[in-house]
């Protein structure tokens, strides 16, 4: 069964790193940067703080710790215990890979870190903000930034899933860890 589950992975990575043009190379590599989206974490910071005034800091700082534990589950609990190569060096399948910049990243590729920081950030500011369109857009974004790591070659859909999931119960469990600390009404507004 986890044979079948491997090459079922590796084929829908193979199809999808297979559908890549030089225009879309240099849009995936940007969205899956870092620097790229400090606007974005700005924008975002501001609503924070013009939503919450003074008592952002909690959630900045519960914000920070989503990013923490995500990233940091993510690489040691995972990376380094499962050691499953990322496809673009996989030994089998790295002369079908396309890879963007001839650029691979660290040898392990489950789960994605990048999968975990941005399903983990959306989970945890769609609960915030409890608005529809703007958890809709949140979570398109993480999608977005998700699959730009298998277009580029260095993740399996299997690792975006694994992370996603990973992102999203950390990003709940903070959540909730701060309801714990900071008192909320109804909509989750907080008051200290």
């Amino acid at each position: 069964m986890l044979e079948i589950l491997k090459n079922l992975d590796t084929n829908l990575f193979l199809f999808l790193n297979g559908i890549h043009s030089p225009f879309w190379d240099t849009i995936m590599w940007h969205i899956s940067g870092k620097l790229e989206w400090i606007p974005l974490y700005a924008f975002l910071i501001y609503l924070i703080i013009k939503e919450y005034k003074m008592k952002a800091i909690w959630i900045i700082l519960a914000v920070i710790l989503v990013i923490v534990l995500t990233d940091q589950v993510s690489v040691k609990l995972f990376k380094f215990q499962f050691e499953r190569l990322r496809p673009c060096h996989n030994p089998e399948i790295k002369d079908l890979v396309h890879k963007v910049n001839d650029k691979c990243g660290g040898q392990f590729g489950f789960v994605s870190s990048h999968a975990s920081n941005s399903f983990g950030l959306a989970m945890f500011l769609t609960f915030l903000f409890r608005k529809k369109l703007f958890g809709i857009l949140i979570f398109f974004w993480a999608a977005l930034v998700s699959y730009s790591r298998i277009y580029l070659g260095v993740h399996y859909p299997g690792d975006i899933i694994g992370g996603a999931l990973l992102g999203i119960f950390i990003g709940w469990l903070v959540y909730l860890g701060l309801n714990l600390v900071v008192k909320t009404d109804k909509r989750t507004k907080i008051k200290i």
